[in-house]
C-alpha cells in the first residue's frame, strides 16, 4: 500500500536531508567568512608603508643613550626633520662663477616638495674640488620621492662638469625605502609562482595548487588586515623587513600546513567513498601535528619578545599572529575547499577507492624512494646515523668564519647606491663623518668640559654647539670657548639650552659607519661618563643596535630551546625522543650556518653580517625545522603503537616522506624569493633559512632521525607507557 502525499518523511529521510543541508552551509559559510576577511585584507597591501617605519632609532630600548639623544634632538633643533647631505664634486677645481651657482641651488632647494626651509649654506672643500650641504627633507614626506626630486632639481641648477649626490642619513633611509619597494608586489609575485611550480609538479595537478595558494593567500590577507590595524594603533611597531618576513613565513607555513591536511585527506579517500568522513578523517589526523607544529613556531617566535630591540620583540608577535591565521586557513578553510571539491581537486589523478589495494600494503608503501630508503635503515641504521652526524659536524666547522658583528650603513642595501657612493665622495674631500655628527648633550656648565674630551680625541675633526641666535645655526667650540660669528668684537652666540642641557656636535674623522668611527665613540663615551654626558647620532645608533642584537642573541637561542623541548615533551610523551629531536635540529643549524659563512665569505664576498642574522636564522630554522621532526615523529608514534617502534619508524618515514619533503622545498622556495629584495640581512637570511630546510629535510628528517630512532628502539619512549610496554 502506497503512502498518502500528505504523510510525514521518515525520520531517516529527514535527518539525510539535515545532514546534506549542514554538509554545504558550513563549508560555504567558512569559505564566506575568509573570504570576507581576505577582501579587507587585500587592499592594505599596498599601505603597509602608511603604518610602518624604517627608522633604527625606533626599535632601540628606551633606555639607550641614542634614543634618548634622537628624542632631544627634535628639541634642540626645533624639527624633526631627517637630514640630506647634498655633495657636489668636479675634476677641476671648482670656479667662483660654479660656486655660485651651487649656492643659489642650495638656496633654491626649499622650493622643492618635501624639502624644509632650514637649508645650510653651502660649504667648500679645503682642496676646492667640492662643496657640500645641508638639506633637511621634510619627516611628512615621501622620503624616496623627495630625496629624488632634490637631486633632480640640484643636477639641473649647476653648471655642466659637476656631480651631485644626495647622501647623509636622508639618503640612506632612501636606499632602505627603495629597496623594501617590491615586497607587495615582486616579493608576493616571486614565492606565490614558485610554490604553484612546485605544487603542479608534485601533485600533477591543476586545481589542487590553486585550492592551496587560495589558502595560504586568504591567510595572509587576514593576518595581514590584523597586523596592520594593530600598527595603525601603535600597538605593534612595523618595518620593511618585519613586513617580508611575514608574507613569506605566513605563504610557507600555511602551505606546509595544507600540504599534511591534503596527504591525509588522500590517504583516506583510498578506504573510504564518502568524501565527508575523508574530510573528518584527515582533520582528525591533521589536527595535532598542526597545532603541535604551529604551536612550536608561534612559541618559538613569541620568546623574541624577550628582546631588547623593538625590531625583535615586536616581530615575534606580528609573525606570530601570521603563524595563527595559517593554522586555521589549514583547519578550517581548506577542509571546506575539499569537501566542496571532492576527489575533483586531484584532478586529473584522482585517488582511487581502493580498500583492499591499502589492506593488502598494511598501510604502507612497499615500493617507491621512501619504501627503498626505510629498507636501507632496516639494514644498515648505526652507519647512517654515525656517518650523517660526521658529515654535519664538518660542515657547521664553518661557523668559525661567520662574521656577525655588525656591517656598515653603507652595505645595508646591495646593488648600485647613490648614498654609498655619495657618502665617499664625501669622505675624499671632507672629514669622514660629515654630516653624520656625534651628538653628545651634556649639562650646559659642562660644556666646555665636555667639548675638551671631544677635542682631545683624535678621530674628532671640529666640534659645534647647537646656538639659536647664530645664522648658521651653530657655533664652533675650542679650547678658548665659543667662536664669535660677524665682525670683530661681535659677541659670542649663546648656546641652546633644553632642561638645562646643551646640544655639541662633534664632526669625526672617518666615515660614520665605519669600525673607527665606532671606536671612536665608545671611547667617548666611556670619557664623558663622568660628566653625565649622553652620546648619540648615526654611529651611537649602530652600535647600540649591535650590542642590543648581541645581548638578544646569547639570551633569547636558549630560551627557545627549552620552550620548544617542553612543547615536544607534551606532544611525544617522552624526555628522550625530544632531547634527541633538539639535538640533531641544532646541528643541522649549525651546518646551515657553517656552510652559509663559507658561501657569505667565498662566493657572494658580503662585508660581514648583523648580529641579528644568527637569531634569526636560529628562530626560524629551530620553530619551522621541528616542524617536520613533528610531522615524522607524531606519525611514527601513532604507527609503533600498533606495529612496534622499529616498524613504526619505517612505516612513519615511507608515509610521510613525500609530504614533508614537499612540504620542505615549498618552505626552501619562498624564503628563497627574500632574495629579490635588495637587502643584504633579507638575502642573507634567505639563503640560510632555505638551505637549512633543505639540508634538514633531505638529511636530518630522512636520514638522521629516522636512523637513531631505529637503533634506540622502543627506549627512544622513554619515560613514557609505549616505553614501559610497547615492543621494539
Amino acid at each position: 500500500m502506497s503512502r498518502p502525499d500528505h504523510a510525514p518523511a521518515s525520520p531517516t529521510r529527514e535527518r539525510s536531508r539535515h545532514h546534506s543541508w549542514v554538509r554545504v552551509f558550513i563549508p560555504v559559510a567558512l569559505i564566506l567568512v575568509w573570504l570576507v576577511g581576505a577582501s579587507l585584507g587585500g587592499p592594505l597591501f599596498g599601505k603597509v608603508d602608511e603604518v610602518s617605519s624604517n627608522d633604527q632609532t625606533t626599535y632601540l630600548p628606551e633606555s639607550a643613550d641614542a634614543t634618548q639623544v634622537q628624542k632631544l634632538l627634535g628639541e634642540f633643533n626645533d624639527s624633526d626633520s631627517i637630514p640630506a647631505i647634498a655633495v657636489f664634486t668636479s675634476e677641476e677645481e671648482l670656479t667662483p662663477t660654479e660656486l655660485d651657482a651651487i649656492s643659489d641651488a642650495v638656496a633654491d632647494a626649499p622650493s622643492v616638495e618635501g624639502i624644509g626651509d632650514e637649508v645650510s649654506p653651502a660649504l667648500p672643500s679645503d682642496d676646492g674640488l667640492a662643496v657640500q650641504a645641508f638639506i633637511p627633507i621634510q619627516s611628512d614626506a615621501e622620503l624616496a620621492d623627495a630625496t629624488a626630486a632634490l637631486g633632480e632639481e640640484l643636477r639641473a641648477a649647476v653648471p655642466d662638469g659637476i656631480t651631485v649626490y644626495i647622501t647623509g642619513p636622508a639618503g640612506f633611509s632612501a636606499d632602505l625605502v627603495a629597496g623594501f619597494s617590491g615586497i607587495d608586489g615582486l616579493l608576493l609575485g616571486v614565492a606565490l609562482l614558485a610554490v604553484l611550480v612546485i605544487l603542479v609538479l608534485v601533485y600533477r595537478s591543476l586545481l589542487l595548487p590553486l585550492v592551496v595558494l587560495s589558502t595560504s593567500l586568504f591567510a595572509l590577507c587576514v593576518a595581514l588586515l590584523v597586523v596592520w590595524w594593530l600598527a595603525k594603533f601603535e600597538i605593534l611597531l612595523l618595518s620593511g623587513q618585519t613586513q617580508g618576513i611575514l608574507f613569506i613565513l605566513v605563504i610557507g607555513a600555511a602551505t606546509d600546513y595544507a600540504l599534511l591536511f591534503v596527504a591525509r585527506f588522500r590517504e583516506e579517500l583510498r578506504v573510504v567513498q564518502d568524501k565527508g568522513a575523508a574530510v573528518t578523517a584527515a582533520w582528525k589526523g591533521s589536527f595535532e601535528p598542526i597545532v603541535a607544529s604551529g604551536g612550536t613556531v608561534i612559541a618559538g617566535l613569541l620568546c623574541l619578545l624577550l628582546s631588547d630591540l623593538k625590531s625583535n620583540s615586536t616581530l615575534g608577535p606580528v609573525a606570530a599572529i601570521g603563524i595563527v591565521f595559517a593554522m586555521l586557513a589549514a583547519l578550517t578553510l581548506l577542509p571546506a575547499l575539499l569537501l566542496l571539491c571532492g576527489r575533483a581537486v586531484f584532478w586529473p589523478r584522482r585517488p582511487k577507492f581502493e580498500p583492499e589495494v591499502v589492506e593488502a600494503e598494511h598501510g604502507m608503501r612497499t615500493t617507491g624512494l621512501w619504501a627503498r630508503l626505510a629498507g636501507l635503515i632496516k639494514r644498515r641504521p648505526r652507519v647512517i646515523w654515525i656517518v650523517t652526524t660526521a658529515v654535519l659536524l664538518v660542515g657547521a666547522a664553518g661557523v668559525t668564519q661567520l662574521d656577525a658583528t655588525g656591517i656598515p650603513q653603507s652595505d645595508l642595501v646591495l646593488g648600485a647606491s647613490e648614498a654609498r657612493d655619495g657618502q665617499a665622495a664625501l669622505g675624499e674631500h671632507f672629514p669622514g663623518g660629515s654630516g653624520s655628527p656625534a651628538y653628545v648633550v651634556v649639562a650646559a656648565d659642562r660644556l666646555q668640559d665636555a667639548a675638551d674630551v671631544l677635542l682631545a680625541s683624535d678621530g674628532i675633526d671640529g666640534v659645534a654647539v647647537t646656538a639659536a641666535d647664530s645664522p648658521s645655526g651653530t657655533a664652533t667650540v675650542t679650547e678658548d670657548g665659543l667662536t664669535a660669528v660677524g665682525p670683530p668684537g661681535t659677541p659670542a652666540p649663546e648656546p641652546t639650552t633644553v632642561d638645562g642641557d646643551v646640544l655639541l656636535q662633534a664632526t669625526l674623522t672617518d666615515a660614520a659607519d665605519s669600525d673607527a668611527a665606532a671606536a671612536t665613540v665608545r671611547e667617548l663615551r666611556s670619557e664623558l661618563n663622568d660628566l653625565d654626558a649622553l652620546v648619540g647620532g648615526v654611529t651611537a645608533t649602530s652600535i647600540d643596535t649591535n650590542d642590543a642584537s648581541i645581548h638578544d642573541r646569547n639570551l633569547i637561542i636558549p630560551v627557545i630551546l627549552v620552550v620548544i623541548m617542553f612543547i615536544l615533551m607534551l606532544l611525544l610523551r617522552s624526555i628522550l625522543a625530544p632531547v634527541l629531536l633538539i639535538l640533531t635540529t641544532v646541528l643541522s643549524f649549525g651546518t646551515a650556518m657553517g656552510v652559509s659563512a663559507l658561501v657569505f665569505n667565498g662566493i657572494f664576498q658580503f662585508p660581514g653580517a648583523d648580529p641579528a642574522v644568527p637569531l634569526f636564522g636560529f628562530v626560524f630554522l629551530v620553530a619551522l625545522g621541528i616542524d617536520y621532526n613533528i610531522f615524522l615523529m607524531t606519525r611514527v608514534r601513532e604507527e609503533s603503537q600498533a606495529h612496534g617502534t622499529r616498524e613504526g619508524v619505517l612505516r612513519g618515514l615511507s608515509i610521510t616522506g613525500g609530504v614533508i619533503t614537499s612540504a620542505g622545498l615549498v618552505l626552501a622556495a619562498t624564503f628563497a624569493a627574500l632574495s629579490v629584495i635588495p637587502i643584504l640581512f633579507l638575502v642573507q637570511l634567505a639563503f640560510i633559512v632555505a638551505f637549512g630546510v633543505l639540508l634538514d629535510t633531505f638529511v636530518v628528517r630522512s636520514l638522521l632521525v629516522p636512523a637513531l630512532a631505529y637503533d634506540i628502539g622502543k627506549a627512544i619512549w622513554w619515560p613514557s607507557k609505549l616505553w614501559r610496554r610497547g615492543q621494539d
